[in-house]
């Protein structure tokens, strides 16, 4: 429940333009990972879109799986920022990250915690 609101949350953000404070850094891996071809404008309200439909995923129970799957691909790609952005990431050396380093740093808590939901999650 609480990964789900979490992401309901920031999802919801990057809905408005400059509301989120990673979104410089969300719209920079979208365009490093998609080779440019994703556009800034579009790229914002695509992600806030995957991050809601994530986040309700989680919260309501609704193709659980689904959301999961989502979550796990999303996490991949923003842990990348961590190696396209790394003059953005982190202070010279890879042990001391910047404050948008941590940012990136702390889902490794949301990850562990999809891990837990998706490790009870029965076979049907």
């Amino acid at each position: 429940m609480s990964v789900g609101l979490t992401f309901i949350w920031f999802g919801a953000m990057k809905f408005f333009p400059q509301a989120s404070p990673a979104e410089h850094v969300a719209i920079g891996t979208m365009d490093a990972l998609t080779f440019g071809l994703v556009p800034a404008d579009a790229s914002r309200p695509l992600l806030a879109l995957f991050e809601t439909v994530i986040g309700l995923g989680l919260v309501t129970g609704v193709l659980l799986r689904v959301a999961l799957a989502a979550f796990f691909v999303h996490m991949a790609g923003v842990c990348c920022a961590l190696f396209l952005l790394p003059e953005e990431m982190w202070n010279g050396a890879l042990v001391t990250p910047t404050l948008e380093g941590q940012y990136v740093i702390k889902n490794v808590v949301l990850i562990a915690a999809c891990l837990a939901v998706a490790a009870d999650e029965r076979p049907t």
